[in-house]
């Protein structure tokens, strides 16, 4: 058998550590038992853990004593929650992090989760993702990671690392299907009524473009006007008309106050807009291209598949999947 640990903290996201545990059990089911997944928590003090959602947990192990039980391990994950990526540098629960990922095979994050491994040194150099929301925050703290911020999971040598919340999920069909096989991970997969496989990365959960704060401000007026003329052409030197500057000192400013060019946020938000009447409509490819700024059906398939990986038809059939 392999033995899963899944580790927990005050604030932990409880998802984060039902959602891959479930996983493997149901793995379980189709498997002979002495070829299974044994399943173990380990809890920070005090007891029971509150996670964030108010819920009581408690833990097979602390600290202590599973640092003894490392040999018996084969994957260790570190479990996320809504505040670790503003919290401090915990040094009791870093060096046991670094004494884990010297003595297992496999160890990684869920979510925020990779805010700990971190601060233990365990990202330098390393392909890693996290939560969409996190991932610019994980890599001004973590310089040295490689932050891939549109990967549902990566894995980079006995380091696995998944986005946020039910990506867990992915993360663990992934580790499942590693172990034993495609065939056994579509089994549980089809079991907990979840994709094997997601296609595209986590932007297509992201929406870019968010109500604004300052109605006045300069990103308030061109995301309204964008998203009013998503058809039109919108070049640089258009927004700067409509933002009544010169086209240099609108660029300037626009990246200033949203750290992306004029350009990449036009795109983004065609590829959102297209996102959601993909999800949402039955339109022909051509009419959404057209609506959302892309021109023409070909186009738009090749930011699809730059962006995501997968076609925009790819994309609605995975939609068409999740709610069936």
């Amino acid at each position: 058998m392999k033995t899963v640990a899944l580790l927990l903290f005050p604030g932990v996201q409880s998802l984060d550590v039902s959602g891959p545990m479930d996983v493997f059990a149901e793995a379980n089911t189709f498997l002979a038992p002495d070829q299974g997944y044994r399943l173990v928590t380990v809890g920070t003090a005090p007891y029971p853990i509150r996670a964030s959602n108010g819920q009581r947990l408690g833990a097979d192990h602390g600290l202590d004593d599973a640092a003894a039980c490392f040999a018996d391990f084969d994957t260790v994950l570190v479990a996320g929650g809504p505040e670790l990526a503003l919290q401090a540098d915990n040094p009791q629960l870093s060096a046991w992090l670094r004494k884990m990922a010297q003595s297992v095979p496999r160890y990684g994050s869920i979510c925020t989760g990779a805010f700990l491994l971190g601060r233990a040194g365990l990202l330098d150099g390393k392909r890693v993702t996290t939560h969409w929301s996190d991932a610019a925050q994980l890599a001004a703290q973590f310089p040295l990671a490689q932050v891939e911020h549109d990967r549902i999971h990566v894995r980079d040598g006995a380091l696995v690392t998944s986005a946020g919340v039910t990506a867990g999920i992915d993360l663990a069909l992934a580790l499942v299907a590693e172990d034993h096989g495609p065939a056994v991970a579509l089994a549980a997969a089809k079991r907990l009524l979840v994709l094997a496989q997601r296609q595209g990365g986590q932007s297509q959960f992201s929406p870019y473009l968010s109500d604004a704060q300052a109605p006045d401000a300069l990103a308030t007026l061109i995301q309204r006007y964008v998203m009013e003329h998503l058809a039109e052409s919108l070049s640089v030197e258009h927004l700067a008309d409509v933002a009544g500057m010169s086209a240099r000192n609108f660029a300037r400013q626009f990246v200033r106050e949203m750290a992306v060019t004029p350009a990449e946020f036009v795109q983004r938000a065609r590829i959102d807009a297209a996102r959601n009447l993909l999800e949402g409509s039955e339109l022909a490819l051509k009419t959404v291209a057209w609506r959302c700024g892309f021109g023409s059906a070909a186009r738009m398939r090749l930011v699809f598949s730059q962006r995501f990986g997968v076609t925009p038809a790819q994309y609605r059939d995975s939609f068409r999947l999740c709610h069936n």
